[in-house]
């Protein structure tokens, strides 16, 4: 029976490291934070000659001039979220943060760039959009680790909840202590 148990259990550790496997190593996320970090920080110069106000002047709509604010605030909000995931790359809320933060600054670019090319210069639209794309490698790489981490935690879930409910019938099956015998105890 003592021979018995260990063969029983290695499936169960062999699931467990299978799964451990699968997520990145942390140094490996960690150079894809620094590459996203790296390539994110080019759109700063890019953004900062934009002149949304002259634009204005010219008839575009004042909303561009709060989308180049925004644009602005969400960059920096990217370097915030990638350096705290830098320090925790095993904090799935921490990755989550980060790759919400490129979707949000992504998705405000896109309408940026629409009047960078009709009021200012179609070339630095375009470099906006090739920054963007040149990030996408990075982006997948993000996602593809939330992914592995997400299934990564959902099964230690699950083997520690296996084990809780184990111990719950292995508790219940303990027989209840006898009451202590009150008749004479006074």
């Amino acid at each position: 029976m003592r021979y018995l148990f260990p063969l029983l259990s290695f499936p169960l550790l062999f699931q467990t490291a299978n799964a451990q496997a699968s997520v990145s190593a942390p140094w490996d996320i960690k150079d894809t934070i620094v590459s996203l970090s790296a390539q994110t920080a080019r759109l700063k110069p890019v953004l900062d000659q934009l002149m949304p106000d002259e634009w204005v002047k010219n008839g575009a709509s004042p909303t561009y001039v709060a989308q180049w604010h925004s644009a602005q605030r969400e960059l920096g909000d990217v370097e915030t979220a990638s350096a705290a995931l830098e320090k925790q790359p095993e904090k799935l809320s921490v990755a989550l943060n980060l790759f919400f933060r490129i979707q949000t600054m992504e998705t405000g670019l896109t309408s940026l760039v629409d009047g960078v090319r009709h009021y200012q210069n179609p070339a630095v639209g375009d470099l906006i959009v090739g920054i963007v794309a040149e990030n996408s490698a990075n982006r997948d790489k993000l996602r593809q680790y939330l992914t592995d981490l997400a299934d990564q935690q959902e099964q230690e879930f699950a083997v520690a909840d296996k084990e809780a409910q184990r111990c719950r019938v292995q508790l219940n099956r303990q027989p209840a202590p006898k009451p202590a015998n009150t008749i004479g105890a006074k």
